[in-house]
């Protein structure tokens, strides 16, 4: 299954604005997500796993990963192919001893020692969040900035995901500066074509990847 964490997509139904769920995230990887985040925090267990269901049949298609926010037993009930753990979730080694190998865990670092601890953690990325302030995510720590990511950059061994206040006017800095994926919600949840807002931002993290100086282990 492809980890490419380019551009990672992270639901939101009420960033939809009304518009179908399903076509929304269908358009969005057609136009160039890599990865899709499955969060749903009103949702009832059976509606969750019946969601993310159908969001796996949609993606398999695109051969584009289905990570589950949180809920492990949502992943394991539809062989999802990962999830993404927050500070307060469930611990990391609980986690992946639950779901077994070969399936991708995604973690939030909110602050420097996030960081340090999940370096003895074989991850498969690092989420820096926020890495600007942002409206979507109002109960986290301060932002890290660009001068926080260096410090992660610098002192992580895993991928870095940037999350939070990401759109297409800061992007290239998040990745010039030691992100190897961007993570948005409403940048293409709430564009008036999440084909092309999805399109937009992936040739942007192409080209920063490909700037020669950015060239990071």
């Amino acid at each position: 299954m492809n980890t490419n964490l380019e551009l990672y997509l992270v639901t939101d139904e009420a960033a939809c604005l009304g518009r179908d769920f399903y076509w929304v995230v269908e358009e969005a990887v057609k136009g160039g997500v890599t990865m899709v985040q499955l969060r749903e925090k009103s949702l009832s267990t059976r509606a969750f796993i019946e969601r993310a269901k159908r969001l796996k049949d949609l993606l398999e298609t695109y051969n584009v990963p289905l990570i589950i926010n949180d809920r492990v037993d949502v992943a394991l009930a539809v062989d999802a192919d990962g999830v993404h753990i927050g500070q307060s979730d469930m611990p990391f080694q609980t986690a992946h001893r639950l779901l077994g190998e070969g399936k991708i865990i995604g973690l939030s670092a909110e602050k420097q020692p996030d960081v340090l601890e999940a370096e003895s953690w074989n991850l498969s990325y690092l989420a820096v969040s926020p890495l600007f302030a942002t409206p979507t995510k109002t109960d986290t720590e301060k932002p890290w900035d660009i001068q926080g990511l260096q410090w992660a950059r610098q002192e992580s061994r895993h991928p870095l995901v940037v999350i939070g206040g990401v759109h297409t006017g800061n992007v290239r800095e998040a990745v010039r500066n030691g992100a190897n994926g961007i993570a948005v919600v409403s940048a293409i949840c709430s564009a008036p074509s999440p084909r092309e807002a999805a399109r937009e931002l992936r040739a942007i993290v192409q080209d920063s990847i490909c700037w020669p100086e950015t060239r990071h282990s």
